[in-house]
Order: structure tokens, then C-alpha cells, then sequence
């Protein structure tokens, strides 16, 4: 754990001075299957933003102890739909629709609804069930939900009456 604190550290200050948060880091794997995944929230963050901070951080990702060995590195935005796994996320992420699979006792259960309030400890869901408070200990998934919009067929317009 000391080397992804250790690593969290060194990049957060390198997208700091480029004007960008680190918003998740994950090394998972080990030897040549090790691979390192960034994503970086921000203004003007589009493909070519990505490849050259990809460039840079892979430049200083190979100073790092610990990643002296091969390793992938990918590095992306949080895109549409997002995974949720920090305080941080469900805040930046209240009045969005999320799907949340949470440990109840022995047991699971899924809610889907509105993040309406994210604390500390707990965030809040607006479900069909009503309001959810689940703790961020209890759960299991969580990610952002993207509906896409029906486009009207063509030919098929209708107008507001």
C-alpha cells in the first residue's frame, strides 16, 4: 500500500502543476502484467491531453522505487459512466444517477437512484424506494449511470403542442 501512496503522491503533484486532479490511481498485477491506471479529471482533458500526459508520466513514473520493472501505464478520463470509489467521487457526483450494489447484513442489495448528499461516511440516494443512506464501508460497486437520448426517427419530428 506504501507504494501506491507513495506513487498517488508523485503524480498528484506532476497534474497539479499541469491544472488537473488525480482522480484515482490503481496498480494492480505483478512483473510484466503489472500495469499502473490514472485517471485525470479536469478542463480540456481530450485525446491528445491524454497522450502527452501519458508521455510525461510515464517519464516519471519510471523514477519511481518500486516500478523499476516493466509495467503498463493507462491513462484516462472518468468518461460518462464512472466507477465510484472515494468520497471525492460521490461528492463531485451528487444529482447524477448511480446503480449501487451494497453488503446489508449477510446479504446484498442494489439500489438505483440519485446521489442527493455524499459526506464523510455516507452518501444519499433518491431511489423508487425513497431515500437510501449507505455507508461508503458497505459497498460492494458503485458507478454513474449515462442515459442516452432517444434521437426522434427521421421524418418522425414532433412538435410541442
Amino acid at each position: 500500500m506504501t507504494q501506491v501512496t507513495d506513487i498517488w503522491t508523485s503524480v498528484e503533484t506532476y497534474l497539479a502543476a499541469e491544472r488537473l486532479e488525480l482522480d484515482d490511481l490503481e496498480v494492480t498485477g505483478r512483473g510484466r502484467g503489472r500495469v499502473v491506471r490514472i485517471t485525470v479529471d479536469g478542463e480540456g482533458i481530450g485525446i491528445d491531453r491524454l497522450a502527452e500526459l501519458s508521455r510525461g508520466l510515464s517519464r516519471l513514473l519510471d523514477d519511481e522505487p518500486g516500478l523499476q520493472d516493466t509495467y503498463q501505464l493507462e491513462v484516462s478520463s472518468p468518461g460518462l459512466e464512472r466507477k465510484l470509489r472515494r468520497p471525492s467521487h460521490y461528492r463531485k457526483s451528487v444529482g447524477r444517477e448511480v446503480v449501487v450494489k451494497s453488503a446489508v447484513g449477510d446479504g446484498k442489495t442494489t439500489h438505483r437512484g440519485l446521489i442527493t448528499g455524499a459526506g464523510d461516511e455516507e452518501f444519499t440516494i433518491d431511489s423508487d424506494d425513497g431515500e437510501v443512506t449507505v455507508a461508503y464501508d458497505d459497498v460492494i460497486t458503485a458507478k454513474t449511470v449515462y442515459r442516452w437520448e432517444r434521437a426522434p426517427k427521421p421524418g418522425h419530428f414532433k412538435e410541442n403542442a
